[in-house]
């Protein structure tokens, strides 16, 4: 049954004249002096003001009671959060060809369906080539990846899908995801059309192409997501399930699941986090890979830290630390090349730190610094992002304004909105404290330029 979406009055008299498009970048910029990443447009506000979103995420509430303080989500038009728990309720069933899960429910199927569109435009004789590279100077992305725009697959043509991955998540290590983001779309574009229009002459290749394809779809997925667009990641991880799931590929659902799992955590879903999380378990427990669920373990751990179910993280951060501890092997999957004891330390430090346990979080924070491999550069930057967050609120200020420096020390190379909010909420922490060595964070925070994203 469906049930019918209700208008939200209320918010819509809030709007007042403005039209939707501008009370959206009134939204952003509203983040923005929080700290806080939304990725507001005029088609998120006519669905709040249409009903289907009955009740926003935790970063959107945090944003809207900044916008108008003293207000409640009552106040703005929606319903009690603990009301709209069984969303899924109010949709039509979905075909049992393909079914996505719970956790990647309407709110997205008609993104996909508009990404599918795109992918597919122009059928297969005018597609264009597409290259990736990073925005703001070619000395920092090397060589151009091409993907080839033709009708025959071959071998050819899947090796450059599966480079242009390769290169995107190079780029991330060093970069970070602002900038990245639209330049990748172009080349997911055309794997997508390869993949839809191409013919290959092997069983083989055709999987290594569906492969290659989810794959790019969940690295641009994971550039929208460090970068701020949540809403663009969603959409293009379930991309990447649906397309693990026709191709019968459980490492890419495996894949697929793990950062759907990272980004409803960071959306403030904590369950859907720990439903994706156990999925990409059960997904990944035939592959025969113990650091993948190692990951998987520390994902939902990190669901249910948000939780405040104390219990039970304990008990998803051991189960990771002895699938860990089995060390690295042969079926680990080529993404995973970050997964190290430093990532092992900064997502228990994630987890101690929802909980509220500042300086065990700052202890682990601490040890991920330490131990990181500096060539990935995005990574020394959130590491030290998350220490001084933790620091800060553990009441360590000097501490904490040394790592912010660090962190500033990097943002130079580093173009991650993600970071930037964490420095944000860290920074907002400290000011409060006072002394010198807070007093020269703060000063020289006021003098980093805005991101351009």
């Amino acid at each position: 049954m469906v049930t019918r979406a209700v208008p939200n009055l209320v918010f819509r008299r809030l709007r007042g004249q403005r039209s939707a498009g501008e009370f959206a970048a009134a939204v952003r910029r509203a983040a923005r002096e929080i700290g806080e990443q939304v990725a507001c447009d005029a088609r998120y506000i006519g669905r709040v003001e249409s009903g289907e979103i009955r009740c926003p995420n935790y970063a959107y509430e945090r944003v809207f009671l900044h916008m108008f303080p003293g207000a409640t989500l009552a106040d703005l038009g929606f319903p009690d959060r603990e009301s709209v728990r069984g969303r899924g309720a109010r949709h039509a069933p979905r075909s049992s060809l393909s079914p996505l899960p719970p956790m990647l429910d309407s709110d997205i199927d008609e993104e996909c369906d508009v990404l599918r569109r795109v992918f597919m435009t122009s059928g297969t004789t005018t597609v264009a080539a597409a290259s990736l590279g990073l925005c703001g100077g070619a000395s920092a992305a090397g060589p151009l990846i091409t993907v080839p725009a033709q009708r025959r697959v071959g071998e050819a043509e899947v090796s450059a899908v599966e480079e242009a991955v390769r290169q995107i998540r190079r780029l991330d290590d060093r970069h970070g995801a602002d900038g990245l983001y639209r330049r990748a779309a172009e080349p997911l574009r055309a794997a997508y059309a390869l993949l839809d229009a191409g013919t290959a002459a092997r069983r083989s290749t055709a999987d290594r192409l569906h492969a290659g394809a989810g794959e790019l779809a969940i690295s641009v997925g994971w550039l929208a997501h460090d970068s701020g667009r949540l809403e663009d990641a969603r959409s293009h991880y379930a991309e990447a399930l649906a397309t693990a799931r026709l191709a019968g590929d459980s490492a890419l659902e495996a894949h697929a699941f793990c950062n759907a799992s990272f980004l409803a955590r960071d959306m403030g879903r904590a369950r859907e986090a720990v439903r994706a999380a156990e999925a990409g378990g059960r997904a990944a427990r035939p592959l025969g890979s113990p650091r993948l669920l190692a990951l998987l373990a520390l994902r939902e751990a990190g669901g249910r830290a948000w939780l405040g179910d104390r219990t039970g993280c304990e008990q998803a951060i051991g189960r990771a630390r002895m699938a860990f501890d089995q060390g690295a092997g042969a079926a680990d999957p080529e993404w995973m090349s970050f997964f190290r004891e430093a990532e092992l330390e900064m997502l228990e430090a994630q987890c101690w730190s929802a909980l509220g346990d500042w300086p065990r979080a700052a202890r682990h924070a601490r040890r991920a610094t330490r131990l990181q491999d500096p060539h990935f550069t995005r990574n020394l930057a959130l590491y030290r992002a998350q220490l001084a967050g933790d620091l800060a609120r553990a009441g360590t200020a000097d501490e904490a304004s040394a790592a912010g420096h660090q962190v500033l020390d990097l943002l130079g190379r580093v173009r991650s909105s993600r970071i930037r909010g964490m420095l944000a909420s860290a920074v907002r922490v400290l000011r409060p404290r006072g002394g010198p060595e807070v007093a020269a964070l703060l000063e020289r925070y006021e003098e980093l330029p805005r991101s351009t994203g």
